[in-house]
Formats: C-alpha cells, structure tokens, sequence
C-alpha cells in the first residue's frame, strides 16, 4: 500500500515537471520581442519602421498586420511634446498626439511603397476633423517620414492620389517628420485578437469598413483579388508591391545572387509559395543543399502549380520555372539533381518566393499541408 502511494506520488511529479516544461516551451515559443528589442532591430539596420495615424489604432493594427513582410504593428500616440501620454488624455483631447500605429517591418520582404498603399486604401484622407466615428484632432490622420527617401515617397504618393479622382474632396493628410512615439498601454496591444467581439463590433459600427468598400471594393487591399482568384496586378502597381530585386526577378526574369538570398540556408519547416498569388509551390521536405547558392528542391509541391518554358536566353536552352496563377519566374530545372531523389533540381530564386513556417500554415490557409510534417 505505501508502494503504490509512493509511485502515485512519484507519478504526480513527473507529470507536473512535465506540464511545466511543455508550459514554458510554449510560452517561449509565443515570446514576443518589446519594443525596445523591435527599435534595437531597427538601428542595427535589420528591420525598418513606419509611422502612421489614420484614427483609431486596433484597426490600424489589424489592417497593416495582415500583409507578409510586416514583423511587429505597435499601437500608440506620435508626433506630440508630452512624455508618456496615457490613452486616457491622447483619447480626452488632452495631449498635441495623435493615435498612431508603427509597423516594423523587414526590407527584404517588404518596401515602404506598399505600406503608403495600404494606409491610403485604409483610412479616410479627406477627413480633417477626425477619423469616422471617432472626432478631435487626435484620431486625424498623418505620415511620419523618417528619412528624406520616406518623405518623397509619401509627398509623391499624396499627389497621385488627389490628381486619381478617387475622391471628390482634397486629400488633407498630413505628412509630417517623425519626432516621438509611445506605445499604448498594453491592453491595446493585438487588441483584435485579445478582443475580437467587441473589436468587430467596434469596426462595423464606425463605418470604417462601409467607406472603404464603397471608395475602394475589391481594389481595398493589395496585390488585387476577384472572388478568390487571382487577378495580377498593373506593371505600375508591381512596382509598388515589389522590391527591384523581386520585380527583376519575377517580372524581368532576372536571377538575385548566388548565396546572397533569403531562402538559400533556410532549413525550417514549412512551404515556399509565390510571393504574389500565394500558390503553393515547394515543400521543404524537398528542400535540399545543392551548393550552388540559390534554394533548391528535388521536385515541386503541386505540379499544377508550376509552368516549364523552354528560353534560350543563355548560349544553351534552358527550363524555365513559371507560377502558373501568378505567371511570375521563379527559377529553371536541371537534371543533375539527387539520383535517388528523380535527378531533377529546381534551382529557384528566393526573390520569387514567400516562406509560410509549419506553425502558420493554418492560420494563412494552408492547413492541408500539415500531414507533411507530422
């Protein structure tokens, strides 16, 4: 009888030295980096970051949180003279600072470009007096311009927009030098996610969505989509969503630098998709180092993904690599790949790819291809 309470004990331990464990792996898996860190990144040069008020912060948040190459969205307050603004005050009309939102994002994946495209397609620009619902000064929209480079691209983007037509009154955002942002209180942070009934409720009720809708319909977010399908957008508008070196690549069919990408050492799991239609088009099961320098498979995901082109670009003909949806170049095949594997290599160009980990491959709609990884 004291055995077998002596095991049961032992047994309980066990079990909650285990549940401890698996308790604090996933708490540093789900570690999210401060502020502090996010900015250090920043002036090392390894990410960029973006200003913008466009009123209220959760669905500035949600709105610039959804597009690939965007790290971390802080809620806050920009632009005013007083430290540390509470919520309260910046909300009560109190403080010279605006709601504001800063996005942290990676360069490589993203250009500055789309992120004014996104805010002009998610705010209304036209408003002076405040933001939909929400009145006063401090829900008014504006862009905080870090650098000259930001600054022209935003001066330049205004004027487009107020010589479209797409409205019938002048665009009066404002575009300002960045000179202070504070995070919001830590309740606001992810607020969509920590609060989605009443931030739904929230967002329908402001009328925010209505508007959009009714200026922009299917244009509201970028690249462009109908119904499901892909529709690929203008030259003019690639070149806002790409980077130069992944319109090069995808639009000119161009090749980035041996051993100088993204995706070459890359060894995690997941899957690799077009970087505008978002197919699927390799697996990193399939993934191997063939020592040239560029991300190579041994064959790819979906077939019907892909298009092979004969181009004789080069002195000898050669198997380009095509999205079939997206219609973009991705790379060519060779058959000198593993023997063992079918021979063949596609050697693709990081440029033209988006890598989706295992653990969001259901939250971005490709949950069917877990069984791959169990």
């Amino acid at each position: 009888m004291k055995y077998g309470l002596l095991i049961l004990i032992v047994a309980l331990i066990v079990l909650g030295s285990i549940t401890y464990i698996l308790t604090n792996f996933e708490e540093q898996n789900d570690y999210k980096l401060s502020f502090a860190e996010l900015d250090d990144m920043v002036k090392q040069g390894k990410y960029k970051k973006a200003t913008f008020s466009g009123g209220c912060f959760w669905c500035s948040e949600y709105d610039f949180e959804q597009r690939p190459g965007v790290i971390e969205v802080i809620s806050g307050f920009a632009g005013g003279t007083e430290k540390d603004p509470s919520y309260n005050a910046v909300a009560g009309g109190q403080t010279s600072h605006r709601e504001a939102v800063q996005v942290i994002y990676d360069p490589k994946k993203l250009d500055y470009n789309i992120l004014l495209d996104l805010f002009w397609r998610h705010i209304d620009p036209t408003d002076a007096e405040g933001s939909f619902v929400d009145r006063g000064f401090q829900y008014t929209s504006a862009i905080y311009y870090e650098d000259d480079d930001q600054k022209e691209l935003a001066e330049k983007s205004k004027i487009e927009l107020d010589n479209s037509g797409r409205y019938d009154a002048k665009i009066v955002t404002q575009i300002l030098e960045f000179t202070t942002f504070y995070p919001a209180e830590e309740y606001h942070q992810d607020y969509s996610t920590k609060n989605p009934l009443r931030y739904k409720l929230y967002r329908k009720g402001s009328g925010r969505d209505q508007f959009i809708d009714k200026v922009w319909g299917d244009e509201k977010n970028v690249p462009l989509s109908n119904n499901g399908e892909f529709v690929k957008p203008s030259e003019k508008e690639l070149r806002k969503i790409l980077t130069p070196i992944q319109y090069k690549v995808t639009q000119e069919d161009g090749t980035e630098r041996a051993f100088d990408n993204e995706y070459d050492s890359n060894k995690e799991d997941g899957i690799y998709v077009d970087l505008l239609s978002g197919e699927a088009l390799y697996s990193s099961k399939d993934k191997y180092d063939s020592g040239t320098g560029w991300p190579s498979f041994t064959q790819p995901l979906i077939t019907a993904n892909i298009v092979e082109k004969r181009d004789y670009i080069l002195l000898f003909p050669r198997t380009e690599i095509r999205s079939a949806k997206g219609d973009n170049h991705l790379g060519h095949v060779f058959n000198d790949g593993p023997k063992d594997k079918g021979g063949k290599r596609y050697c693709m160009n990081s440029a033209a790819l988006r890598f989706v980990p295992r653990a969001d491959l259901e939250n971005e709609g490709y949950g069917e291809f877990l069984e791959l990884f169990k």
